[in-house]
């Protein structure tokens, strides 16, 4: 793992990764899971390491050069309905989980390192998950049909 410098800390099913097979990343998650979802299309969760965001205890402070960030943000949900299944479900405690999340995403980062993270607002606006952090974001784009979704870079400095 020492040579890999990329890291997707909760990859859920790598939806947004062109290359789902990167050589050059480590592919992270909490779960290890295949489903079908309601409209027949299979899911899997499958990631080559299975760490909490929340304690990345295997990689290096300091190893990585790019980190992807893009926890579960939707509250509500039941366990069985198909947007768990392929986003997760945040915890009651989210705000402590999230905040865990940035300092361990930050701790291995290089110096310079950057810190893309993904945030949709549906339950949660994005202006409350930046408090989580000292931090400050360098730029950031809304995406989505609603313009909820929020694609945030931040730089280790």
């Amino acid at each position: 793992m020492n040579e890999l410098k990329i890291i997707d800390v909760c990859c859920g099913s790598r939806m947004f990764w062109f290359d789902k097979e990167n050589p050059s990343v480590i592919y992270n998650d909490i779960r290890k899971e295949n489903h079908t979802l309601c409209d027949g299309r299979e899911l899997s969760i499958n990631p080559d390491t299975m760490m909490s965001f929340k304690n990345l205890t295997q990689i290096e402070s300091g190893s990585m050069k790019l980190v992807v960030f893009d926890p579960p943000h939707i509250e509500k949900l039941g366990e069985n309905s198909w947007m768990a299944k392929k986003y997760g479900i945040l915890s009651k405690d989210w705000k402590s989980d999230l905040g865990k999340g940035f300092s361990e995403c930050f701790r291995i980062l290089d110096n310079f390192g950057i810190l893309i993270f993904k945030w949709n607002e549906t339950d949660i606006k994005v202006s409350e998950i930046l408090k989580l952090t000292d931090v400050k974001p360098l730029f950031g784009h809304i995406s989505g049909k609603r313009s909820n979704t929020h694609w945030i870079c931040f730089m280790k400095t």
